[in-house]
């Protein structure tokens, strides 16, 4: 992380093609509410100038994205005391930027009035994750990759960023900005558009504590009301087709996504979407209300809701959970009581709400197969480079065997990848479908790498390298390289150590 002042003339150069807007000033229309024109990269840059050591706030440059834009971060501590540490971060796709710019002037906000951030809280925040997306304004980044999908691999420099800030500052709790389309063709085609203003969600993978989950979603269901209150309407965060009879769900129990990708990290994790009408003469003519929808929820989130002792006990305690005796390798959402749901649309035709009787909307994430928890994971010599170098990005340790060693292992193959979308399911492309092999003494060659599931970061550990995992790490192009040409998976699963000196403790 570098100091702000040392690389400001470098981030005020102009970027070839980028806009810039507001540069010479840094100043942001004095009402948010005004707003109908998203700050560029530039402008923001030049607005986190005039910020930058006022008040509680400091700015410093956290990474680089391949077109040589800064990857900004900013601190503001409550006080000299403050402990309960807070993450928010937006933009992740690039043409999403409600969120941005509801943090940018969060952020202005409290360099006026330090007052605003209570002495407990220690705020951390990432305007702007993806600069080459949002200059361009396209969802991915410049190399092509959509981000909220890279964060089992971490091949972006963005995502790496994101989660070098997570693994420092450990959030007790952290928020994911987005947007979605309140008029896709899907639901015009039916005279309706989507009824929210915004919409949130809470981390859900099965890996996770029950408790901390549970206090994810009561911030979701507390949300409703402070949110009518200044006028946006509030649906917790869904994905999936228009009702009655297409299928409803939940945000995705995957890692690869930021909600629980940073959510691997013990604390309270959501996502935000505020809606955006795409197919509007102008889509950001409504900019200002979707960013005042945004600053409610965070403003909730630091105020804390009347329950930050509660969270902290929460993520303190999962902190220090051992791992379970079985993880979770397979995992689906489902409507285990048939409950019919009355879902709110909008009426094209005459504005009015009309509520859409469905049983199709998956209200819970239900465990389909799990397998017991190994003690580790031996990775084989051929694929040590490229696994460990993941592991690095991830922060996590292993050990490099220099002599053979014994242990007893189960060895999993690779019979394939559906690349397919699963409509009986609903469930995305990429699924691995892997066999589990018996348990067997084998030698782990010099140059295997051996990764024990032990100490704080156990479950990242065993989230990432799991063989089992039907959304595992093979599904990717590059990792499933590194399978052997039989399907042997070059990660075994480790459940009993050979009884010899030197053997992995």
């Amino acid at each position: 992380m570098k100091a702000f002042p040392l690389l400001l003339a470098a981030l005020l150069a102009p970027v070839p093609g980028a806009a810039v807007p507001g540069v010479a000033s840094g100043a942001l229309p004095e009402d948010h509410r005004t707003l109908t024109k998203s700050t560029s990269y530039d402008a923001m840059a030049a607005f986190l100038k005039t910020i930058d050591g006022k008040g509680p706030v400091v700015v410093s440059v956290e990474g680089q994205t391949a077109q040589g834009r800064s990857i900004f971060l900013v601190n503001a501590r409550g006080s000299a005391a403050s402990t309960f540490r807070v993450l928010f971060y937006a933009q992740q796709h690039g043409d999403e930027v409600s969120g941005k710019d509801a943090l940018l002037y969060l952020l202005r906000d409290l360099a006026r009035d330090p007052k605003l951030l209570p002495p407990e809280v220690d705020l951390w925040v990432m305007p702007m994750v993806n600069p080459d997306g949002a200059e361009a304004g396209t969802r991915r980044n410049a190399a092509a990759a959509d981000l909220n999908r890279d964060h089992v691999t971490l091949f972006q420099p963005e995502t790496e960023a994101l989660h070098r800030v997570a693994r420092r500052v450990r959030p007790h709790l952290a928020v994911d900005a987005h947007e979605f389309g309140r008029d896709s063709e899907e639901w015009t085609r039916k005279g309706w558009e989507k009824w929210p203003d915004i919409t949130m969600d809470g981390l859900n993978n099965p890996h996770f504590d029950r408790e901390r989950v549970a206090a994810a979603k009561r911030w979701v269901d507390a949300s409703a009301a402070p949110l009518e209150k200044a006028g946006h309407r509030f649906l917790r965060y869904w994905v999936g087709g228009a009702p009655p009879d297409d299928e409803q769900r939940h945000s995705a129990p995957d890692t690869d996504g930021g909600l629980n990708g940073v959510g691997a990290y013990g604390g309270l994790s959501f996502i935000i979407e505020a809606a955006v009408r795409h197919l509007a003469p102008d889509p950001q003519a409504d900019l200002g209300r979707r960013v005042d929808a945004y600053l409610v929820l965070f403003r909730r989130f630091l105020e804390g809701g009347g329950h930050r002792d509660e969270d902290r006990a929460v993520v303190e305690k999962a902190r220090k959970l051992p791992l379970p005796a079985f993880l979770p390798s397979d995992a689906l959402w489902v409507n285990p009581e048939g409950t019919v749901t009355e879902f709110p649309v909008v009426e094209l035709a005459t504005g009015k709400t009309i509520r859409v009787p469905t049983a199709n909307v998956m209200t819970d994430v239900a465990v389909k197969r799990s397998v017991p928890t190994p003690l580790g994971y031996a990775v084989e010599p051929a694929a040590a480079a490229e696994i460990g170098a993941l592991l690095t990005r991830h922060g996590l340790g292993f050990e490099r065997i220099a002599a053979p060693r014994t242990v007893t292992a189960e060895t999993c193959a690779l019979l394939r990848v559906e690349e397919e979308f699963d409509d009986l399911y609903g469930r995305y492309g990429g699924r691995t479908i892997v066999k589990r092999g018996a348990a067997r003494p084998v030698e782990l060659p010099a140059g295997s790498l051996w990764v024990p599931l032990e100490g704080p970061d156990a479950l990242r550990a065993a989230i990432l390298l799991e063989p089992t995992a039907m959304y595992g790490l093979w599904q990717y192009p590059r990792l499933k390289a590194l399978v052997a040409w039989d399907g042997t998976i070059p990660v075994r699963r480790v459940v009993a150590m050979a009884a010899t000196a030197g053997s992995p403790k």
